[in-house]
C-alpha cells in the first residue's frame, strides 16, 4: 500500500480535509478505472479534476501530494494514497458490498493487475497516436526539468522508479516522436494480453467467472481506449468485443470513458486521415 507519510506531503492543507477526495483526469485510464469502481460501489466522493493537457499535475501544489505527478490521488480524511490499484484494494476492504476483489483470489488479482499496470505506458503510446492524434510531447523542457529536479519522497525514502519511467517516456517522445516500430511493439503486447482474455471468456461471462470483478473494470478501460483508436476487436478477439459492448450498455461504465465532445471530433478527424493514408490500428497490429 503506497500511502504518503506526513513528511512526504508538502501541500499541507490537504491534511485537514474531511471525507473522500479524488484528484483525477477525465482521460486518465487509472482515473477512469477508479471512477467506475466508485460507481459500482455507490461510494460518495468529492472530485478535483486535473487538466492533464496543461500538465497541471507537474505543478508544485500537486507534486506536494503526489511527487510522482500522476492521477488518481485519494485524500481520505487527511491520509494521502497515490497508487490506483492500492486505492482499489483499500476501498474494497472498507466497502465490501459489492465485492469486486474476492478475498480468496486477492493474490491472483494483484498479480493480474500488475500485468495490466505494466502496459500503462504502452496504452499511452497507442492513445497518443491513435486517439489523440499526437506525435510530439506536450511537456516543455522547463516542465520536465522542474519535474526531474523536484525532491520526491514516498514513505520517507527517495522515489525514482515511477518518475524515471515518466521522464523517459516524455523525453523519448520529444526526441523521437511516435515511430511505427514503437506502435507495433505496444500493439503486439496488447494483442497477446487480449488473446489471454479471449480464452478466459470461453467459459465465463467475466474474467473471473460469473460476477464482475476489478479485472473487468481495468480491462474495460483499456479495451475502450483502444476501441476508440480503431483496434480491430471484432476480427481478432470477438469474445472480448462482445464483453466490452455488453459492459458499455451500463451507464456506470460508459459515462466514465466517454471523451468530451471536442476530443470525439478530433478522433473522428484522425480516423478519416488514417483511412486516407492507410496507417490504421489494423496495420500496426499486423492484419
Amino acid at each position: 500500500m503506497v500511502q504518503l507519510i506526513d513528511s512526504d506531503i508538502r501541500t499541507r492543507e490537504v491534511l485537514g480535509w474531511e471525507g473522500l477526495h479524488i484528484f483525477h483526469g477525465r482521460m486518465s485510464s487509472c482515473s477512469q478505472k477508479l471512477r467506475i469502481f466508485l460507481n459500482l460501489k455507490g461510494i460518495e466522493w468529492q472530485g478535483h479534476e486535473m487538466d492533464l493537457a496543461a500538465s497541471e499535475t507537474y505543478t508544485d501544489w500537486f507534486l506536494g501530494i503526489n511527487p510522482r505527478g500522476l492521477v488518481p490521488v485519494v485524500v481520505w480524511d487527511g491520509a494521502v494514497h497515490i497508487e490506483s490499484n492500492d486505492i482499489l484494494a483499500l476501498l474494497d476492504e472498507t466497502f465490501p458490498d459489492p465485492c469486486l476483489i474476492p478475498p480468496d483470489r486477492a493474490e491472483e488479482i494483484a498479480t493480474l493487475l500488475r500485468q495490466e499496470d505494466d502496459l500503462h505506458l504502452d496504452l499511452r503510446t497507442l492513445s497518443f497516436r491513435f486517439v489523440l492524434g499526437r506525435t510530439g510531447s506536450n511537456k516543455t523542457p522547463a516542465q520536465l526539468a522542474h519535474y526531474r529536479d523536484f525532491e520526491a519522497r514516498v514513505a520517507g525514502a527517495p522515489d525514482r522508479e515511477r518518475r524515471d519511467h515518466e521522464l523517459h517516456f516524455y523525453e523519448r517522445l520529444a526526441d523521437q516522436g511516435l515511430p511505427d516500430d514503437a506502435m507495433r511493439i505496444s500493439a503486439a503486447k496488447f494483442r497477446t494480453a487480449f488473446d489471454d482474455l479471449e480464452r478466459r471468456l470461453e467459459t465465463s461471462p467475466y474474467f473471473l467467472g460469473a460476477a464482475i470483478s476489478v479485472l473487468d473494470i481495468a480491462w474495460y478501460v483499456y479495451a475502450t481506449r483502444l476501441h476508440l483508436g480503431g483496434y480491430p476487436f471484432a476480427r481478432l478477439h470477438p469474445r472480448v468485443h462482445a464483453w466490452r459492448e455488453g459492459l458499455a450498455e451500463d451507464e456506470r461504465f460508459a459515462r466514465e470513458v466517454l471523451p468530451p465532445v471536442p476530443l470525439q471530433e478530433t478522433i473522428a478527424r484522425n480516423h478519416a486521415e488514417w483511412a486516407r493514408t492507410g496507417m490504421t490500428f489494423a496495420d500496426v497490429v499486423g492484419i
